[in-house]
């Protein structure tokens, strides 16, 4: 199937579970592949699911979309923006990765050092204990640091230059469909996804402490 042609070229799908809550984020491919197979619904905003062949009817009487439509020999699908899997109840068992992006995230773009917020361009990534000394790579030990504090520290134990963390280390704990939301790939969220978004935060447990 040719890609879709979108303005806003955002031709990525939320998926939800089938008790409706969101456990990925895919590509338009594997949506509709799904969506073929029967082994997803489509979701509109309203919480309507369509079928294949229910969505195939209704992508015929549409003009046009800002997500696209793929053409095949004989039909033209809509991409959908929203699918919700007809067996899967379960919500995946992950951590969040360990990736520039989701600490940029974790710490709000924040140096941990003097506190302040920085622009991602002028932030880095810091070892607090050096991996010349033996510093790991990981949620324990590097920080967001401001490009004027990261050069201050240098290649030294935050201590041997007289600096202190403002901030610690922790490690982001995968908080399940909203994690999803949060620390998936660098995508706009779509306008269609608020509502899913809102009844997750909503009624989603609270940690018990």
């Amino acid at each position: 199937m040719p890609a879709p042609k979108s303005e806003e070229q955002m031709n990525d799908t939320l998926v939800l579970n089938k008790n409706y809550l969101a456990i990925h984020i895919i590509g338009w491919q594997k949506a509709m592949s799904l969506l073929y197979q029967g082994h997803a619904d489509v979701v509109d905003e309203d919480y309507r699911t369509y079928t294949f062949d229910d969505w195939a009817e209704l992508s015929s009487a549409m003009d046009e979309d800002p997500t696209g439509f793929v053409h095949t020999p004989t039909l033209t699908l809509k991409v959908p923006e929203i699918i919700r899997l007809t067996r899967y109840e379960k919500l995946p068992k992950t951590e969040v990765k360990f990736t520039r992006r989701n600490l940029y995230e974790h710490y709000k773009n924040t140096c941990c050092y003097c506190a302040k917020v920085f622009k991602s361009q002028n932030l880095n990534l810091d070892h607090i204990i050096p991996r010349s000394k033996g510093g790991k790579t990981d949620w324990s030990n590097i920080v967001t640091s401001c490009i004027p504090c990261n050069q201050r520290k240098d290649n030294k134990l935050p201590q041997e230059v007289g600096m202190k963390l403002k901030i610690l280390p922790t490690k982001p704990r995968w908080r399940g469909p909203l994690s999803v939301l949060k620390f998936s790939s660098p995508i706009k969220i779509r306008k269609s996804w608020q509502k899913v978004i809102d009844s997750i935060y909503w009624d989603s447990e609270l940690e018990k402490k």
